[in-house]
Protein backbone atom coordinates (compact mmCIF):
# COMPACT_ATOMS: atom_id res chain seq x y z
CA UNK A 1 0.00 0.00 0.00
CA UNK A 2 1.67 3.53 -0.95
CA UNK A 3 2.28 5.59 1.80
CA UNK A 4 -0.31 8.69 2.16
CA UNK A 5 1.69 11.82 2.67
CA UNK A 6 0.68 14.26 5.02
CA UNK A 7 -0.31 18.16 3.96
CA UNK A 8 1.69 20.79 4.31
CA UNK A 9 1.53 22.88 7.37
CA UNK A 10 -0.94 25.41 5.81
CA UNK A 11 -2.70 23.11 4.15
CA UNK A 12 -3.65 21.65 7.89
CA UNK A 13 -4.45 24.60 8.91
CA UNK A 14 -6.95 25.64 5.97
CA UNK A 15 -8.21 22.08 6.64
CA UNK A 16 -8.73 22.70 10.28
CA UNK A 17 -10.65 25.66 9.77
CA UNK A 18 -13.38 24.02 7.24
CA UNK A 19 -13.40 21.28 9.61
CA UNK A 20 -14.59 23.92 12.28
CA UNK A 21 -16.75 25.88 10.44
CA UNK A 22 -18.73 22.90 9.15
CA UNK A 23 -18.71 21.31 12.72
CA UNK A 24 -19.59 24.64 14.82
CA UNK A 25 -23.12 26.04 14.72
CA UNK A 26 -22.04 29.63 13.65
CA UNK A 27 -25.55 30.68 12.41
CA UNK A 28 -27.85 29.79 15.40
CA UNK A 29 -29.99 32.81 15.99
CA UNK A 30 -29.19 34.78 19.04
CA UNK A 31 -32.61 33.93 20.51
CA UNK A 32 -31.65 30.11 20.45
CA UNK A 33 -28.00 30.82 21.76
CA UNK A 34 -29.47 32.75 25.33
CA UNK A 35 -31.78 30.37 26.90
CA UNK A 36 -32.06 28.77 30.32
CA UNK A 37 -29.08 28.68 32.41
CA UNK A 38 -25.35 28.42 31.06
CA UNK A 39 -21.98 27.17 31.72
CA UNK A 40 -20.23 29.67 29.68
CA UNK A 41 -21.79 32.35 27.44
CA UNK A 42 -21.92 30.63 23.92
CA UNK A 43 -22.73 33.55 21.82
CA UNK A 44 -19.15 35.15 23.38
CA UNK A 45 -17.28 31.56 22.60
CA UNK A 46 -18.66 31.43 19.11
CA UNK A 47 -17.97 35.07 18.69
CA UNK A 48 -14.61 34.19 20.01
CA UNK A 49 -14.00 31.30 18.21
CA UNK A 50 -14.90 32.91 14.94
CA UNK A 51 -12.64 35.89 15.29
CA UNK A 52 -9.92 33.38 15.81
CA UNK A 53 -10.83 31.72 12.62
CA UNK A 54 -11.26 35.13 10.60
CA UNK A 55 -7.82 35.94 11.84
CA UNK A 56 -6.19 33.30 10.37
CA UNK A 57 -7.68 32.75 7.09
CA UNK A 58 -6.66 36.60 7.07
CA UNK A 59 -3.20 35.82 8.07
CA UNK A 60 -3.08 32.67 5.45
CA UNK A 61 -4.07 34.77 2.62
CA UNK A 62 -0.95 36.95 3.53
CA UNK A 63 1.38 34.36 2.80
CA UNK A 64 2.46 33.84 6.74
CA UNK A 65 3.12 29.78 7.33
CA UNK A 66 1.41 28.64 10.66
CA UNK A 67 3.70 26.66 12.73
CA UNK A 68 2.67 22.99 14.43
CA UNK A 69 2.07 25.10 17.99
CA UNK A 70 -0.48 27.23 16.16
CA UNK A 71 -2.40 24.23 14.50
CA UNK A 72 -2.73 22.74 17.59
CA UNK A 73 -3.51 26.24 19.60
CA UNK A 74 -6.44 26.54 17.51
CA UNK A 75 -7.85 22.88 17.30
CA UNK A 76 -7.69 22.66 21.43
CA UNK A 77 -9.59 26.13 21.69
CA UNK A 78 -12.35 24.74 19.03
CA UNK A 79 -12.58 21.53 21.31
CA UNK A 80 -13.33 23.42 24.55
CA UNK A 81 -16.00 25.86 22.66
CA UNK A 82 -17.49 22.74 21.21
CA UNK A 83 -17.48 21.20 24.46
CA UNK A 84 -19.00 24.32 26.03
CA UNK A 85 -21.99 24.14 22.78
CA UNK A 86 -22.67 20.52 24.02
CA UNK A 87 -22.53 21.19 27.62
CA UNK A 88 -25.42 24.13 26.54
CA UNK A 89 -27.23 22.02 24.59
CA UNK A 90 -26.34 23.77 21.28
CA UNK A 91 -24.69 20.66 20.17
CA UNK A 92 -25.72 17.07 20.40
CA UNK A 93 -23.48 15.00 22.35
CA UNK A 94 -21.85 12.06 19.77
Amino acid sequence: MPRRSRPDIRTAMLNLIQEIRAQVPFDTPESSLCRGPCRGCSKKLLEFLDTELEEWEGRLEEGEVPRFGDLARLGRLARKVVAALRRNGLIASA
